[in-house]
């Protein structure tokens, strides 16, 4: 009884980091886009020029690496494979500091993913 509400649970935290991993690409590529467009309203000037230059490049990384990350660990988590139970409770830690929604995604990931129940499901295989 107890495996199948915490199997119920991992495929929510699976679904959650797939579900929040779309939307991190999408953003990442609207921040690249945007980053870039305003960049041309500062062409001529140097130092402003530079900053949305450096920007427009490492922010989208970072979202889009993040969210890469988050995309195939609830991919993994889906099929139990136990890589993926280590890989989303390291993105779930880092999300924590995403303030609000971030804590609460972080928070839930932690507690199902620690959970001896949910550990005995990633050994199983």
């Amino acid at each position: 009884m107890e495996d199948t509400k915490m199997k119920k649970h991992v495929t929510v935290v699976g679904a959650i980091h797939i579900g929040f991993g779309v939307l991190g690409l999408v953003g990442a590529l609207a921040a690249f886009f945007a980053l870039n467009f305003a960049r041309g309203f500062v062409e001529g000037e140097e130092v402003p020029s530079m900053v949305l230059g450096f920007l427009s490049v490492s922010v989208p990384l970072l979202i889009g690496f993040l969210s890469t990350l988050g995309l195939v660990g609830g991919i993994g988590l889906l099929s139990y494979q136990p890589w993926a139970r280590y890989l989303v409770i390291v993105v779930a830690a880092l999300g924590c500091l995403n303030i609000p929604i971030g804590t609460l995604k972080g928070v839930y990931s932690l507690w199902v993913l620690l959970q001896d129940e949910t550990i005995k499901l990633f050994t199983k295989e």
